[in-house]
């Protein structure tokens, strides 16, 4: 991870809500889930949200030596996003602590805030990670 990730780096980044997005597709085999507004789902949104602090981050890895995992996520959903509109998600780096990152994240639609919160994010050796993924799966397949 390069020196230059800091507390007060800020980022933007932007997405267009797919119709597969939505609460009624997302969740299309659990039956209350169908009858759900076709809007946005908090789960995909929260996804989003990670995905803008990846994306920040990425100029400052030695990817994909390098890659992050969240850790820790408070979001608020404060209002409904049909399919089609876009997202604009901006971030600013709170606090850099040895592999652990933290941000503010905030998120809006074509028409308004729709979420605020703030993630944190762990830098990870990928191949010492996907070993201890494996010892795991073994352990449970004994």
């Amino acid at each position: 991870m390069s020196p230059e990730l800091q507390p007060g780096l800020r980022f933007e980044w932007r997405y267009t809500v797919p119709p597969r997005a939505t609460v009624p597709a997302l969740y299309h085999d659990t039956a209350f889930c169908r009858d759900m507004p076709d809007v946005l789902a908090t789960g995909y949104l929260v996804g989003m949200m990670e995905l803008a602090c990846v994306n920040g981050m990425l100029p400052y890895l030695d990817w994909p030596n390098e890659q992050s995992l969240g850790t820790m996520v408070n979001f608020r959903h404060l209002a409904p996003t049909p399919p089609g509109m876009t997202l604009t998600i901006r971030g600013e780096v709170l606090e850099v602590e040895g592999q652990r990152v933290r941000f503010k994240v905030e998120a809006w639609d074509d028409v308004e805030r729709i979420c605020e919160g703030t993630h944190e994010r762990c830098v990870i050796d990928p191949q010492r990670f996907n070993a201890r993924v494996a010892r795991k799966i073994a352990g449970a397949s004994a």
